[in-house]
């Protein structure tokens, strides 16, 4: 069986473009594959959102995070690359972090610059550690994977406190470093992506935010654009939670009208039915390994 960093890094080697939605539990993840999507990836804001109900300001834990990786993983065939914030402390506990999101069965890892507690990385207010120190958390990270196919997917939050050239020298030494892959968050312009794309001279991973709907930070670039450029992956962090938040809020909507008026309505345009849902967690292939291994055979003579 092919491992899910392997799928990942098949990916990166064959695939002239790729596209992750990210996902933040099972529902989200399966409708990912089965949209015929071959990678997603965890959003960290997604994730403390809907985890805990909170802003994405660094409150959740290791644990939390390399817990839930690990079940949306092991639900799916496709690879997943996890956002481990900024490694959970010094390069010694990033050592430890990538080694429990490695056990997890995850593809790879986001490994980010800011200082701790980070925040959402089109938030005000974010600070960087040194360029140093980020360096010898990308040397952990390298040093700790037992399979040298995880990715080290380094991010940087540069742009919003040193600038597009600030960004531009940490790319080319998180790159020495050993990083797989480069992710600029928050980037302005066009422009700017390119100046990062020649400079690391490793994939790049832009973060395209909802997709399908404009954002005040990075606009929104056409796909074969961001190809003609040099952009390997682009990732969408805030889509589906967007999504989902939209059609719960008129779903719930609609029944303060059945409470009030106390007629029932029927949407099938706004809900799916319970087989879809059935189908989409499995439930028949689920019966039918019961049938395999509940059902006795008759006693032997």
């Amino acid at each position: 069986m092919t491992s899910n960093p392997r799928k990942f890094r098949e990916l990166l080697k064959n695939e002239a473009f790729i596209v992750s939605p990210g996902v933040y539990d099972g529902y989200s993840i399966r409708l990912v594959e089965a949209a015929g999507f071959k990678t997603a990836a965890t959003s960290g804001a997604a994730l403390s959102n809907s985890l805990l109900g909170v802003a994405d300001i660094g409150v959740m834990g290791l644990a939390e995070n390399v817990n839930h990786c690990r079940n949306l993983a092991r639900s799916v065939s496709i690879p997943l690359t996890a956002d481990a914030d900024t490694g959970y402390g010094n390069p010694v506990n990033v050592f430890h972090t990538v080694r429990q999101f490695e056990e997890a069965g995850v593809a790879g890892i986001n490994l980010e610059d800011q200082v701790s507690p980070k925040r959402c990385g089109h938030m005000p207010g974010k600070d960087v550690v040194s360029l140093a120190e980020m360096v010898k958390k990308i040397e952990a990270a390298c040093l700790a994977r037992r399979d040298d196919d995880f990715v080290i997917i380094a991010r940087t939050d540069a742009i919003a406190v040193e600038g597009i050239d600030g960004a531009v020298k940490r790319a080319k030494a998180y790159a020495a470093a050993g990083a797989d892959m480069l992710f600029p968050d928050a980037v302005r312009t066009e422009d700017d992506i390119k100046r990062l794309v020649d400079a690391a001279g490793i994939p790049l991973s832009v973060n395209m935010g909802f997709g399908i709907r404009s954002r005040p930070t990075t606009p929104i670039i056409p796909i074969p654009r961001l190809k003609a450029i040099g952009v390997k992956r682009i990732s969408l962090p805030r889509m589906l939670p967007a999504a989902a938040i939209h059609a719960m809020t008129q779903a719930l909507k609609l029944m303060q009208e059945v409470i009030t008026t106390g007629q029932p309505i029927d949407r099938p345009d706004l809900l799916v039915g319970i087989e879809d849902i059935m189908k989409l967690m499995g439930y028949e292939e689920m019966r039918e390994l019961e049938k395999r291994l509940t059902t006795l055979d008759p006693e032997p003579f």
